[in-house]
């Protein structure tokens, strides 16, 4: 095949893939791996993470997460590479949490001093889930994928020899903690809103939302980055965007979750 032909192919290829591959909200998707290699990058990257970072024995803190956590994944449609969730509270001062594809939850404990209830909780796992189920760790990788490989798309699209090695490489397994790539403005969007509907449907109360992130603003002192700037919206910006969706949530008929946070 000449090299015209390689790059018509590779668009073509592209162009398929993102027309089939759309993310909740709707919008188009280059996505380029299956679920299966996703759940398994994830699974080993958060097997390496367990073993690198210390993980909180707190039981009153491990049980208050688990309890907001399931409430939330109890919610979310079956999923086809996996049945069940794992959640581990990494003892950290780090305001993070995150989830990756294969359904493992990451939360740091230095998160609670921040979102101080269970419903601003619930809005951060709500969020992270949702990166999950709008695919972004995959998008992002394909992303990554397409910009490394250039014409050899084709070979990628067709499982070639150097779809493992080039994959690996994009992940940074072994160097650094595999699928967790930073996410543009547009998908932190997306999983606000996604994780929003979520976290409602599972009886917690969205507008508490809003006061979580006054109180990430807060956190960080007035030190972020100009929005154009930087990948995730402003604070300003979430916070009318969490007001206005919020807003528009109907009143779902769920109890609100039982879950206690221990006292500091």
């Amino acid at each position: 095949m000449n090299t015209w032909a390689k790059v018509s192919a590779a668009a073509i290829i592209t162009s398929s893939i993102i027309a089939c591959s759309s993310s909740p909200t709707g919008r188009n998707q280059l996505i380029l791996f299956s679920d299966s290699e996703m759940s398994q990058l994830g699974a080993q990257s958060f097997e390496q993470m367990k073993k690198e970072q210390k993980i909180s024995n707190n039981q009153a803190t491990n049980a208050y997460v688990q309890c907001v956590a399931k409430a939330i994944t109890d919610h979310v449609p079956p999923q086809a590479e996996f049945s069940e969730w794992e959640v581990v509270v990494f003892d950290s001062e780090q305001v993070n949490a995150f989830a990756l594809p294969g359904g493992k939850i990451g939360v740091y404990t230095g998160l609670l001093n921040v979102a101080v209830t269970p419903d601003q909780l619930a809005t951060v796992i709500g969020h992270e889930v949702a990166h999950v189920l709008a695919d972004h760790s995959n998008e992002r990788l394909s992303q990554s994928q397409l910009a490394n490989t250039g014409m050899q798309i084709t070979n990628v699209a067709l499982g070639g020899s150097q779809y493992q090695n080039v994959t690996m490489a994009a992940l940074g397994v072994g160097v650094q903690y595999g699928v967790i790539l930073p996410y543009g403005r547009t998908q932190e969007s997306e999983a606000d809103i996604v994780g929003l509907e979520l976290m409602a449907k599972s009886g917690f109360d969205p507008r508490q939302s809003v006061d979580l992130w006054k109180n990430m603003a807060k956190a960080s002192g007035g030190n972020q980055p100009p929005e154009l700037l930087s990948t995730h919206p402003s604070h300003d910006t979430r916070i009318n965007d969490l007001k206005s969706k919020a807003a528009t949530l109907p009143a779902y008929a769920t109890k609100a979750p039982n879950c206690k946070k221990p006292s500091v």
